[in-house]
């Protein structure tokens, strides 16, 4: 692995260090996004398979530094959900390394003309795909997503730093050592992908308000309340949403063993991510058959449950909701739960209380799901399937950012085409305008 800059270890600058550190930091960042975006596509594929490589050669030195935040963690008093996002173990880092190596097997988005047309006096007009420039990201818990995103910005030919959080830190620097490596195997500078070195939390305000010569786009990925720090302070673009409150909505056509299986997988498989189901709503017509199955099947498989009337009355272990817990995004073993009077009624409810995040329905009616799909405006819609899926590497774009709930430029995972811009190349022959 490469050898740590001394800054590396550095648990926080003092207020005057903080300036020229960050700033150095931003003007090797936007020289780096200069080479970036005049490297080849096979210079940018090679770092990425030689950081894969070298994750996995140092699978011990990473569980090594894991198993250091996780004790700091524990120390600390974070929850369960908080201690599974931090986890790394030989599964997750195979999984890291892969996704690493799917990113560099995508089709190059860097150059890609997406319109070409030709003016009544011969300009010809093409609108070209280009990297952003330089992204900052800040995000808290998950380490891998040191690797996802670093990746995802060398193949997108944008230069990026990182901000990861204090929980993470000796994780994230073992991670970002590999991706070092790898830059340098492909004779691509170690700036393209920076690790803020410093704990201080003056340096999250620092890259968003003071940082507008040099950062181009913000992305934010953690909790609620790190979001809207990014959301309200950032001088430049950020894309992100502010939180995952997901629905699954059980219609009267549904086949009661896949509403079961969607269910659950979409609520406990892991609880503590964005696409995690944090509302159940079952259609009226089904309760008599469909609601006490599921809701016994949550219940029993350990997820407390806050429900309407109807569905308390189902079992007595179902705590009554309040108006909050449909706008709850639990990040728990919980779920909201309401019986609803059909596609409509659960398509209403959505629309009030969701985040524009995913929302599934289950049903074997091709109509309800269609008008299910079409009515509700959430950044992803399925129909038979879990929530879970809200994910870039499961949509086959190798990793993602984020899920972005934004209405412009990019919404859903974001991957390494929502990670560029265009521009219009216009090529005359002497042409004048009169």
């Amino acid at each position: 692995m490469p050898r740590m800059n001394a800054n590396a270890v550095n648990p926080g600058a003092g207020t005057a260090e903080l300036a020229p550190l960050m700033n150095s930091i931003g003007h090797a960042a936007a020289d780096a996004a200069r080479e970036l975006a005049n490297s080849s596509t096979q210079q940018r594929n090679a770092a990425l398979l030689a950081t894969a490589a070298a994750i996995r050669a140092n699978r011990t030195s990473i569980l090594d530094a894991n198993a250091q935040d996780l004790q700091g963690a524990r120390e600390r008093n974070l929850s369960a959900a908080l201690l599974d996002r931090l986890l790394l173990d030989d599964k997750r880092i195979e999984s890291m390394a892969r996704g690493v190596e799917a990113i560099a097997a995508l089709p190059d988005p860097l150059g890609v003309v997406t319109a070409d047309w030709t003016r009544p006096n011969g300009m010809r007009i093409q609108r070209v795909r280009v990297p952003l420039g330089v992204i900052g990201i800040v995000y808290e818990s998950r380490p891998n997503v040191t690797a996802d995103a670093g990746a995802l910005c060398l193949k997108s030919g944008n230069a990026v730093i990182l901000r990861g959080g204090t929980e993470s830190t000796h994780s994230n620097r073992a991670i970002h050592a590999c991706l070092v490596a790898g830059l340098r195997a492909a004779s691509l500078p170690d700036a393209a992908v920076q690790l803020v070195p410093t704990a201080d939390r003056a340096a999250v305000g620092y890259m968003l308000g003071s940082m507008t010569e040099f950062i181009d786009v913000i992305v934010p990925r953690g909790g609620k309340s790190l979001v809207q720090r990014v959301q309200q302070e950032a001088r430049v673009p950020v894309i992100g949403h502010l939180e995952g409150v997901c629905h699954v909505y059980v219609d009267r056509d549904a086949d009661p063993g896949m509403a079961r299986s969607v269910v659950l997988n979409a609520k406990l498989l892991r609880t503590g991510v964005c696409g995690a189901a944090e509302t159940l709503l079952i259609d009226r017509a089904a309760s008599g058959t469909l609601l006490a199955p599921l809701v016994t099947a949550l219940l029993d498989a350990g997820c407390e449950v806050r429900g309407d009337e109807t569905v308390r009355a189902s079992d007595r272990r179902v705590v009554a909701a309040t108006e909050e817990d449909w706008y709850a995004e639990y990040l728990d073993s919980i779920i909201a739960a309401r019986v609803v009077d059909g596609v409509d009624a659960a398509v209403a409810h959505i629309a009030k209380y969701g985040s524009g995040h995913t929302e599934s329905i289950i049903t074997g009616n091709a109509a309800t799901a269609e008008r299910f799909l079409t009515r509700v405006d959430s950044a992803i819609v399925l129909h038979n399937a879990s929530t879970q899926f809200a994910d870039g590497g499961e949509f086959g774009m190798g990793a993602e950012i984020g899920i972005s709930t934004d209405k412009f430029h990019a919404r859903g995972p974001v991957g390494v085409e929502q990670l560029t811009s265009y521009k219009y190349v216009v090529r005359g022959s002497g042409q004048t305008r009169s």
